[in-house]
């Protein structure tokens, strides 16, 4: 049940293209369960004019379910986005996004019909100005609020079934933070009662096509930010590493000598702040922004 619901998180993107659409996180929203909002280009809903999509009932997998996860109606995630909203925008052809907004993965243009092919470079392939403007950018994003979506600070339950909504706004780097997080985290089986037994997102054979889809939607809206359609996330190639060879502080960050937990004050990411349980720390996981291969689509 979990275990096809949280793939289904960011697999179905033209269902739910990140996590939840600003312009479906009101109450109204929420208590009709339906998520359709208009495309900006024309004012219908999911674009609907302009032949891009339609707001249609959402179908869930039929699939036999597992043993991993021995619980039903539970957890927010279960058959998602079933728990929040069973109308959501469908988009035809080479369109996608929660309005059918964007293009498909490998599209571009107005009318999403040309292809393009990028690569992904390895990132010690890069110039000191280009390394430069990759930092820059994860800056900007770490920066700026997400003009798109919000994250939910409590349950479906506890948002009263809808009618008393929970969510905040978000940077668009820890947007795909936070949505790691949340389709990884332990299962929530009421009151103080949590599953922890496995982790969806790392233990199943989601594993790879997950994260390979998450990481498409973050160089997206990478490019959506800074308005550079040729930028790819670097990649890593640790094949034949002996050690974290980008574990310095020219790269993602080496250990603080006073706390190996901790990043080095020299590092690029050392003053970065994460949100946690609601609140503001200090970063104590090393950033890892980069990709384990080198074709895009």
């Amino acid at each position: 049940m979990l275990l096809a619901a949280l793939y289904c998180l960011l697999w179905t993107f033209q269902t739910s293209a990140g996590h939840f659409p600003r312009a479906c996180a009101s109450s109204k929203n929420l208590m009709e369960k339906e998520c359709c909002p208009p495309w900006e280009g024309d004012g219908s809903p999911c674009g609907q004019l302009s032949g891009r999509g339609s707001c249609q009932d959402v179908i869930l997998s039929k699939a036999p379910l597992g043993p991993q996860f021995p619980f039903a109606g539970v957890d927010d995630r279960e058959s998602w986005p079933s728990v929040f909203y069973n109308r959501t925008c469908q988009c035809f052809g080479n369109f996608m996004g929660f309005n059918c907004g964007n293009c498909k993965f490998g599209f571009w243009g107005p009318t999403c019909t040309e292809r393009r092919l990028l690569v992904r470079r390895n990132i010690f392939d890069l110039s000191v100005p280009e390394k430069n403007k990759f930092l820059a950018y994860l800056t900007l994003a770490k920066h700026t609020t997400s003009a798109d979506y919000v994250i939910p600070t409590g349950t479906y339950g506890q948002m009263n079934n809808g009618s008393t909504p929970l969510f905040n706004d978000i940077n668009v780097y820890d947007l795909f933070v936070w949505m790691h997080y949340y389709v990884s985290r332990d299962a929530l089986l009421g009151g103080s009662e949590i599953w922890r037994d496995i982790d969806f997102a790392h233990e199943a054979p989601g594993f790879l096509p997950w994260h390979r889809l998450f990481l498409l939607l973050w160089e997206k809206e990478i490019q959506k930010l800074t308005g550079d359609e040729n930028f790819t996330i670097p990649y890593w190639d640790w094949r034949d590493a002996e050690n974290c060879d980008i574990c310095t502080d020219e790269y993602m960050g080496g250990r603080n000598p006073a706390n190996p937990n901790l990043l080095s004050p020299a590092s690029f990411f050392s003053s970065w702040q994460v949100r946690c349980a609601g609140h503001t720390i200090s970063e104590h996981k090393r950033t890892v922004a980069i990709t384990s291969s080198g074709r895009s689509s």
